[in-house]
């Protein structure tokens, strides 16, 4: 049975779920009562439970944990034709960028509760990263190294949008250790759900696995790109989702998806190995997703007319995907939710559109009745 809260635990409790962020000082002073004191209520609080962690995270406050990549994009645009190995005329921007980084923003517009998990460097790349995401998902528990550069991701599209070439500079994220996760282990412990890219080692990427299926959390996986496939665990059973795209399942199978009856046997493969539920993107030809339970499906895309920029717009899927799921629709509806997000966030210069919320993406999707 749980201790009784004295009237200060539950004043205390009333004025943190007000602002997570108070420090001890302003409620001692709130209260008329000594900061050592405040600090002996909070611990106490801590202890059984009702607090969890930094920032005073309250045990009723299911977060989605977001573990990755949190770096700037750089894109430029190529005015006109691309020509290799001469100048080309463009125009540069920059945005807040990773796929961690992107997924928790869309999440945390989309109205849900996230806190990212990243590593980063103590420079200016970080503060603009920082000045565009803290609205949206809790920094807590970003650890800065003063040694390492912020992650970024460079990026050279063409006319019509199209990616040129990209170069990464993701070296900062092999800091993402699990010893770095255990820090957070009361915060991981009681997460909605974790979601985690491979810019992560693949040690790390298996603790959490290990973590969640001892702790019964659903994991979910995306992949940053197909060279990074080989971090994938060794052991997927227990693996909640893995959201995937055509490239990277071919390379992981060493096979190609030539045709509907490849891509539905990849999705086959990604059962077999203990996954719960699975989705294959293929661009302009939609998506196959599947479970054990419900069945594989393939659903259409939605058509695009008009592409602006292809960044950001996987991250904008993965985590339609993931909001959907958790707001229990069906895979085929999960698959179309996913898609009108990513279709969405092609016609947005911006990584993560910005004029997605709930409401907004439930009206997105009525157009499609």
């Amino acid at each position: 049975m749980p201790e009784r809260m004295t009237e200060k635990e539950l004043l205390i409790l009333d004025l943190i779920r007000k602002n997570p962020y108070v420090s001890q000082q302003e409620l001692a002073e709130i209260l008329g009562l000594s900061r050592p004191s405040i600090a002996n209520i909070i611990s106490g609080l801590t202890r059984k439970g009702n607090i969890l962690g930094r920032a005073y995270i309250l045990s009723e406050s299911q977060r989605v944990i977001c573990i990755g990549g949190a770096n700037i994009d750089r894109k430029f645009h190529i005015k006109e034709k691309a020509q290799l190995g001469t100048s080309n005329p463009i125009y540069a921007t920059q945005n807040a960028g990773g796929v961690a980084r992107n997924i928790a923003e869309n999440l945390g517009r989309l109205g849900m509760e996230v806190s990212l998990i990243s590593a980063c460097g103590v420079d200016k790349d970080w503060s603009v990263i920082e000045d565009a995401s803290n609205l949206y998902m809790n920094l807590e528990t970003v650890t800065q190294f003063p040694e390492k550069s912020t992650g970024s991701y460079t990026a050279v599209l063409d006319s019509d949008g199209e990616l040129v070439i990209a170069l990464a500079d993701m070296e900062v994220y092999d800091a993402i250790t699990p010893e770095l996760l255990l820090r957070h282990d009361v915060l991981l412990s009681s997460a909605k759900c974790i979601m985690v890219d491979l810019n992560c080692p693949k040690e790390t990427i298996q603790f959490l696995c290990h973590f969640a299926k001892n702790h019964n959390l659903p994991i979910v996986l995306v992949p940053v790109s197909s060279p990074k496939m080989a971090r994938l665990p060794d052991a997927l059973d227990g693996v909640t989702w893995l959201i995937t795209n055509r490239d990277e399942s071919e390379t992981y199978f060493h096979t190609e998806i030539k045709n509907e009856d490849d891509w539905k046997d990849a999705v086959e493969k990604w059962l077999a190995l203990g996954i719960s539920n699975v989705i294959i993107t293929n661009g302009k030809a939609g998506s196959m997703i599947g479970n054990r339970e419900e069945g594989i499906f393939l659903v259409p895309p939605i058509v695009t007319k008009e592409i602006v920029d292809v960044t950001g717009a996987g991250d904008a899927f993965s985590s339609a995907v993931i909001y959907s799921w958790l707001e229990g629709k069906s895979l085929i509806e999960i698959a179309k939710t996913g898609s009108m997000n990513a279709s969405k966030t092609l016609q947005s210069p911006y990584t993560v559109r910005q004029d997605l919320s709930a409401a907004q993406l439930q009206k997105d999707m009525e157009e499609l009745s």
